[in-house]
């Protein structure tokens, strides 16, 4: 549990968003808004002076932009970033620079009065879901080891059976993209199977995701079209407010892209994806869970195992946010749990 509340720093040039990112902190009991800043520079002289467990970023800033605050502060103190975003594909870009520069998580910057009651309730439970350790390393309660490069093999309900795999299934949510191109530049350009990844994205950010791990990376990586054909050394990305499915055709497997609907939390959902995959295929999928706020992937870990396929999660050391593995791990369901760097490495040996 949190012992403390989570302290923040507001950053943005706007004294108008300042003002409207606290108040909409502050409808939280346990979260503190302990200072602001207009710009990067401000914002790394506020960071040392004030030690916050988190801070909110804008990218678009005068004397200092955010990405180069972000890289500055990360550099000094891990300090947990949560970037806004505009909801624009130069936004996009930029908010993945600014993943890749150490900010940990994003949200669109979406304040309008239609939508503030969730955009509040939605923006605390990212700063407290991320935030948490930063309290607990403040208040000296956190004594755990610094990650180990090896793997933590939790149980092996169903013995790996290398070679036979048909499909490699990904899920993630918070820290999701940056854990994601960690272990897809990994593998090499023969990886010899078909892979789909659904990353909780708005549509605005899913192509250039993808644009930007296929030129990070050796196998083919493109955002899922309806109608595509499973390859392999291709990975599919779920478009973003859509989902994505598996259904066969004669003897190949196709992706087919559905709209969401209204009682669907997650838009792409990991549990939709896999647990297609788990219908389709049930014994040939090796399904991996990343780090992510929430459940999201549980119920299809269970289909999946129920139906003979393999599940491996990523341990709590190495995830930003140690929601849904956790889930997947408190429920039986990980075959392996492996820290994120051991687990492109153990994949290219399973397959």
């Amino acid at each position: 549990m949190i012992a403390s509340k989570v302290r923040v720093l507001v950053v943005d040039d706007s004294a108008f968003f300042r003002r409207r990112i606290a108040a909409m902190l502050g409808n939280d009991p346990m979260i503190e808004v302990v200072g602001f800043a207009g710009d990067g520079r401000s914002a790394i002289i506020e960071a040392r002076r004030l030690k916050p467990d988190v801070i909110t970023m804008d990218v678009e800033m005068p004397v200092l932009d955010g990405i180069s605050a972000v890289k500055r502060i990360v550099a000094e103190n891990p300090i947990p970033i949560l970037m806004f975003s505009s909801l624009t594909h130069e936004g996009a870009k930029a908010t993945l620079d600014a993943l890749e520069a150490g900010a940990v998580d994003f949200l669109p910057k979406q304040f309008d009065s239609a939508t503030n009651r969730e955009a509040s309730t939605l923006l605390a439970r990212r700063v407290l879901a991320i935030g948490t350790r930063g309290v607990t390393r403040r208040l000296g309660t956190i004594i755990k080891p610094q990650p180990v490069a090896r793997p933590v093999e939790q149980r092996a309900v169903v013995p790996v059976h290398r070679g036979s795999y048909k499909l490699v299934a990904i899920g993630a949510s918070t820290g999701g993209p940056v854990a994601i191109q960690t272990l897809l530049a990994s593998l090499p350009a023969n990886f010899p199977l078909p892979i789909i990844i659904v990353v909780h994205m708005p549509a605005s950010f899913t192509p250039a995701y993808a644009e930007r791990l296929d030129s990070q990376c050796s196998i083919t990586i493109k955002e899922a079209a309806d109608g595509d054909l499973l390859r392999p050394a291709h990975a599919y990305l779920a478009p973003g407010g859509k989902q994505m499915v598996l259904e066969r055709r004669g003897e190949g497997t196709v992706i087919r892209i559905k709209e969401s609907t209204s009682d669907q939390t997650y838009r792409p959902c990991v549990d939709v994806s896999l647990g297609s995959a788990a219908r389709l295929m049930p014994r040939d999928v090796l399904a991996i869970i990343l780090t992510g706020m929430g459940a999201d992937g549980k119920q299809a870990a269970r289909a999946l195992k129920e139906g003979g396929s393999t599940v491996w999660s990523q341990s709590e050391e190495s995830c930003v946010v140690y929601g849904m593995p956790q889930a997947v791990e408190k429920a039986g369901l990980s075959d392996r749990v492996l820290n994120l760097a051991d687990i492109g490495p153990s994949l290219i040996k399973a397959v």
